[in-house]
């Protein structure tokens, strides 16, 4: 079901070494960060913005390495200025991100919202990932399974979710195969590693 255009922006299997932790690896798992005009660290969600980039892996543990530890310096090698809460802020673009992601699949029919919706796309083999509301009912979410050889999205709120369908809030969504659902995917492990679950939100892969 993938549309026209859903092949760009995916990753072109590049690896590059973490800041934190000094390993090297793929590039979807880091975020990208560069210098602004006033010196000042820019996270670059999205590998657009111009000047040379340093990575660090998409976890608030990794981040908070880099930030303690002066690393932004060391790997632009010139004075630079740490945002106060720049974690947070990574945090909430990698979600405006996925929301947008989500949005888009929506719009190309390659995404559903609902309890009755998901559960049709899922008798019918259409579904290839489920997404499920952090905060929903347990209950309700142990009744709908992870598509066979699919994919499934536990780290996001009902609230965030609603924002991708156009509703108040949605517990429930799926999408079907195509280079929209990898990229969700992809965008929510990010997003994952950026949160503190607990062991209450998850995204398989």
């Amino acid at each position: 079901m993938a549309r026209g255009g859903a092949q760009k922006d995916r990753s072109d299997g590049a690896e590059r070494k973490c800041l934190a932790t000094g390993e090297t690896q793929p590039k979807e798992g880091l975020i990208r960060f560069v210098v602004g005009p006033d010196d000042q660290v820019v996270p670059d969600v999205m590998n657009k913005l111009p000047g040379r980039g340093v990575y660090v892996t998409s976890t608030q543990d990794a981040l908070n390495i880099v930030i303690k530890k002066k690393a932004f310096a060391r790997g632009f090698k010139a004075q630079v200025t740490v945002p106060e809460g720049l974690t947070a802020e990574v945090e909430r673009q990698v979600l405006r991100r996925t929301v947008d992601l989500i949005s888009l699949a929506r719009k190309s029919g390659d995404a559903v919202s609902g309890y009755e919706k998901v559960k049709d796309w899922l008798i019918k083999e259409e579904a290839r990932v489920l997404i499920q509301a952090i905060d929903g009912s347990g209950r309700g979410k142990s009744k709908l399974s992870t598509p066979h050889r699919g994919k499934y999205i536990g780290c996001m709120t009902a609230d965030e979710l609603g924002m991708a369908f156009g509703r108040e809030t949605v517990i429930h969504a799926a999408l079907a195969s195509g280079g929209l659902s990898q990229r969700v995917v992809e965008e929510a492990q990010r997003l994952q590693g950026l949160r503190e679950m607990g062991g209450t939100g998850r995204t398989e892969g």
